[in-house]
């Protein structure tokens, strides 16, 4: 079906003029940060940070590809820039991070017109889909439909319908580590049209295997479960946790954990775990609020190794999924975007967190280690200051990005100090959040633990034995 068909389909007159609110100063071509617009902490910036911002981002639009080798490991720049700018970095810190990493990217490939042109019927995008080689293709397409028809009714057609085809994208959203969608979050949460462009490239050139069948097959045993609404995440991880067929179902020689391990091992299992996922309209803000405080806590348990002594450290993975909660904070700000599709996108991004967890080893989340843990030396200061310390930190954005997550987390769940889910409750357990993050990154040895469910993964090489 061509474009424009499914668009007079889809949407009513007028619909798409109202949708083009996103719109700013920014184009699909052109990336324009402003020192009002920080993002969802509102951190304080300046006109010389807003003005690095753009550039930096303009640059990395220009210069480099989706991925920085041929294994398909993803280019960070953009979410590395806008992290540090989103939390009051300053123009040399977002340099810094910059030329970090700047050095080992991939330039841009050519663009391919005639692939370019034969998008504009979506069926031909069915032996692209997938190939990293058509990212620029993508990029120039979808740069042109967000020119013409803005990015609301861009993103509704081809990502947030419910056709087939929008599913095969929304599955898609979801894989490599959520880093798509990740890539989508810092588009829509700045409102630039350029950097949702690249998330919709992006998107395309990944692959929806095993996850398109799984998600698809969850969501439809849960709309015809009999089982009330009621989401309790901390009790489904801890099922995962308590049972042999899901919790062993991935090995730490599995090449992929999730496909090789999980989805092969105890797939119906876990389809029957994740239908239990259900989230009604009216629960949408306490179950956003759920699922980022589930994640950042998960994450954060599973940082204290269960064989101690060792130096602390987050579990390259589980950080992914703190990472991208941000990006259903600003889904439920956006009016464009029906309350039902938001629903459906969260039960989608809770399904992630509990097959991720799975496929991690399922490591014990013991509360009781977090709220013994004291740091390691001396009390580094108040939360945003030790976010600060992520500032010129020379890694390719993750650490920041989880400080930043854990920033909003807390804002977020402010509201919420009286539900039983919500267990980071005073600012000194925030704060060994925080502090637990910076002494993950700042310890000897690799900044993360892959794998952390594992034993063999802490016998990484400079997992120092310490007492912590």
């Amino acid at each position: 079906m061509r474009r424009t068909v499914f668009l007079e389909n889809l949407l009513t007159p007028g619909t798409i003029i109202s949708r083009r609110r996103l719109t700013t100063m920014a184009t699909p071509y052109k990336i324009h940060i402003t020192p009002d617009n920080v993002g969802l902490w509102q951190a304080t910036q300046t006109d010389e940070a807003a003005k690095k911002a753009s550039e930096l981002l303009q640059k990395d639009l220009a210069k480099h590809h989706v991925f920085f080798n041929k294994d398909g490991f993803h280019n960070h720049i953009p979410h590395h820039i806008l992290a540090l700018y989103g939390t009051g970095a300053p123009p040399s810190s977002l340099q810094s991070g910059y030329d970090h990493n700047t050095t080992y990217q991939r330039s841009v490939l050519p663009t391919h017109d005639n692939v370019v042109s034969s998008l504009s019927s979506w069926d031909h995008a069915s032996d692209r889909l997938g190939e990293e080689s058509h990212y620029p293709d993508f990029l120039r397409f979808f740069q042109r439909e967000i020119e013409t028809h803005g990015p609301e009714a861009t993103l509704t057609t081809f990502l947030l319908s419910g056709t087939p085809a929008a599913d095969d994208m929304l599955s898609r959203l979801y894989s490599g580590f959520l880093h798509p969608l990740i890539q989508l979050m810092y588009g829509l949460e700045w409102s630039q049209p350029a950097i949702i462009a690249e998330a919709l490239a992006q998107t395309a050139v990944h692959s929806d295997a095993p996850l398109h069948s799984f998600l698809l097959e969850a969501e439809s045993l849960s709309r015809k479960a009999q089982h009330p609404p009621l989401l309790d995440i901390a009790s489904l991880l801890q099922e995962i946790h308590t049972s042999p067929a899901l919790s062993q179902s991935a090995s730490f020689r599995d090449p992929n954990k999730i496909r090789d391990g999980v989805l092969a091992r105890a797939r119906s299992d876990m389809l029957t775990l994740a239908s239990r996922v259900r989230i009604p309209v009216s629960s949408l803000s306490e179950a956003t609020a759920q699922m980022f405080h589930t994640s950042l806590l998960t994450a954060s348990l599973s940082a204290l190794p269960f064989h101690p002594p060792k130096y602390p450290k987050f579990d390259f993975f589980l950080i992914h999924h703190v990472n991208a909660a941000p990006m259903f904070v600003t889904l439920n700000k956006l009016d464009w975007i029906p309350a039902e599709t938001k629903a459906r996108l969260l039960e989608w991004k809770v399904r992630m967190d509990l097959v991720q967890y799975a496929a991690r080893g399922a490591p014990e989340l013991d509360l009781e280690r977090l709220k013994e843990y004291e740091g390691m030396g001396e009390e580094k200061g108040e939360a945003e200051e030790v976010v600060r310390r992520l500032w010129d930190f020379e890694d390719d954005g993750h650490a920041i990005k989880l400080g930043r997550a854990a920033l909003v987390c807390k804002d977020v769940c402010k509201g919420f100090k009286e539900k039983e889910w919500m267990v980071i409750q005073r600012d000194d357990m925030w704060g060994k959040v925080l502090r637990l993050i910076v002494d993950s990154v700042e310890a000897p040895g690799p900044n993360w633990v892959r794998s952390c469910g594992f034993e063999e993964a802490w016998k990484v090489s400079n997992l120092i034995t310490v007492k912590i």
